[in-house]
């Protein structure tokens, strides 16, 4: 049975998105103090975590922050926080998903079974053992790591998909809703400035100048490209 660690401050909500965990099969432990669910991820082992953003104690922010140090498990933050500012800066320290309250808990199940069995197949897939080299990036797919001219680029769960996404790919454009939809595993209508975030992190890690992208191309009208 998969592990969850829900850490979300409202009891109420909380219970509402445990019931619908287990009722589709998942074991999940709450804990409504920032603190004491941080101590929990790091010391526990679990399968996904999903995270509030405004906790007593330590944020959301941090403990995905701390998480993500030294775990690569699938993050979700479930937020009342809508503004753009905020999914950005989520994802960006690592966060695979944002779903902003109110959310149907049964989006929320489809997108917790979706980051469950995509990090599983990603992480165990035998075909991942080969190596990519292009523009002077190498993408070991096996150990999930890049290198940018022989030095190591940090890459979250969500960035290494759709770098390796892209360059299987190459010269061809892809939709927001393409990518959103082979990397996250859902339906196109979910919300795909998670997309947008993720491509501007990569463009940090492997452009030269990032304000002019040359590898990772923006097709405007259409979506992305990425030459070789």
């Amino acid at each position: 049975m998969k592990q969850i660690l829900l850490i979300e401050d409202d009891i109420s909500i909380a219970e509402l998105q445990r019931d619908y965990l287990e009722i589709n099969g998942f074991c999940v432990d709450i804990q409504h103090n920032g603190d004491a669910g941080l101590q929990l991820a790091l010391q526990e082992h679990y399968d996904l975590i999903i995270l509030d953003i405004m906790l007593p104690g330590v944020n959301g922010f941090e403990i995905c922050k701390q998480i993500r140090a030294v775990k690569n498990i699938p993050i979700l933050f479930v937020s009342a926080k809508k503004e753009d500012i905020d999914k950005i800066r989520g994802l960006g320290l690592g966060a695979d998903d944002y779903i902003t309250k109110p959310f149907s808990p049964s989006e929320l199940v489809a997108r917790v079974k979706a980051h469950i069995a995509r990090y599983e197949r990603l992480a165990g897939n035998p075909t991942n053992s080969n190596t990519i080299f292009v523009h002077g990036i190498s993408i070991d797919k096996s150990a999930r790591k890049v290198y940018l001219n022989g030095e190591e680029v940090p890459f979250t769960t969500k960035e290494f998909d759709l770098i390796v996404f892209f360059v299987m790919h190459p010269n061809q454009v892809l939709s927001k809703e393409q990518l959103y939809e082979k990397i996250w595993g859902l339906e196109s209508a979910a919300d795909v400035s998670t997309v947008t975030v993720h491509i501007r992190k990569i463009r940090g890690k492997i452009e030269r100048d990032p304000a002019q992208p040359k590898l990772l191309e923006t097709v405007w009208g259409a979506g992305y490209r990425f030459n070789v």
